[in-house]
């Protein structure tokens, strides 16, 4: 396996991977070759407002390739933001069938419409035909049961898509249990274009199996595990330099996080809930982690969070990958 054989991607991970994060990771960590942009809500009456694209305007987005991310459920919605993102330069769009969130799903958007292949079918229909770049789409196993990807798959070959990114987990699962590889091979036999596959991929041993078991998937997309161990990708990839430096690096990535984020934020508050929704996932990665990195989510305020941070890097348990 050479570091060419395969393009790994950033997941979409609403409030996490947007474009502040995703350049600052660049700037400090290799192995990722692209993203998958947090989606984009379609905004009725074919309106588009600069606010709600700006994430993925191509010149922000210079350090990783982005592509936009649509979620609805709307024809003519949907193919006015998608001729919006292909004016701004993009030249491949996704429809999010894949939001396990039940807010989203109750208004038959996400997963929630994977339980009406028919109207998915009527929506591609019309989509399709009229948009101006390929479109790829990314979906579950279903919303309530796995067997909902059987009269979906059919769906999806009757269209001319890019692509078809699978997280092979139902809606209603969340990210709870295991992603279900046998129903991931089923899918992916059953339909006819290039699959991308999504789930769990959380250290080098998980990213194995899944590489051994599908060895003519080609790209691997990866969220959770990158805020776990932003080190992944290069591990991956074969390109992890010296392990000792690896608490500094993570630091500096920390704190030129930290301060894009300032400069965007109008408040301490935003920023330190934003920047500790990360230790939710960066915290289990070091030895020994619990007391500190709960001073660190329940600092209440920012001087008490920068203090308990600077513990963590500085006397605290090294960075276990």
């Amino acid at each position: 396996m050479t570091t060419s054989d395969f393009t790994l991607i950033m997941a979409p991970l609403q409030g996490f991977t947007d474009v502040t994060f995703r350049n600052v990771y660049a700037a400090h960590f290799s192995g990722v070759d692209e993203a998958l942009a947090p989606f984009i809500s379609t905004m009725g009456q074919q309106r588009i407002k600069p606010a709600r694209v700006s994430d993925v305007d191509p010149k922000n987005n210079q350090a990783l390739p982005v592509t936009p991310q649509i979620l609805g459920n709307a024809a003519e919605d949907f193919i006015c933001l998608a001729r919006h993102l292909a004016d701004m330069g993009h030249t491949l769009i996704n429809w999010n069938l894949g939001c396990p969130h039940s807010k989203i799903a109750k208004k038959k958007r996400g997963s929630g419409l994977l339980m009406f292949p028919e109207t998915i079918d009527r929506l591609l229909e019309t989509i399709v035909a009229q948009m101006p770049v390929p479109l790829s789409v990314k979906i579950r196993l279903g919303r309530k049961d796995k067997q909902e990807s059987r009269d979906l798959i059919q769906v999806l070959n009757r269209h001319p898509l890019d692509h078809v990114i699978l997280h092979p987990r139902t809606g209603v699962q969340m990210y709870r249990g295991k992603a279900d590889l046998d129903a991931f091979e089923a899918a992916m036999e059953a339909c006819v274009h290039p699959f991308v596959y999504n789930g769990d991929i959380t250290d080098m041993t998980s990213f194995s199996r899944v590489k051994r078991r599908f060895p003519d998937i080609r790209r691997f997309m990866i969220g959770r595990g990158i805020l776990s161990n932003p080190f992944l990708p290069e591990e991956i990839k074969g390109k992890l330099s010296d392990p000792a430096r690896r608490l500094s690096r993570l630091r500096r990535f920390h704190d030129d996080l930290t301060a894009a984020y300032t400069d965007r934020f109008s408040g301490p508050g935003h920023l330190t809930g934003r920047m500790k929704g990360f230790w939710h996932y960066l915290g289990p990665s070091f030895k020994d982690h619990d007391k500190a990195i709960k001073k660190i989510l329940r600092a209440p305020s920012l001087e008490a969070y920068f203090t308990h941070v600077a513990d963590l890097f500085d006397t605290g348990p090294l960075f276990c990958p």
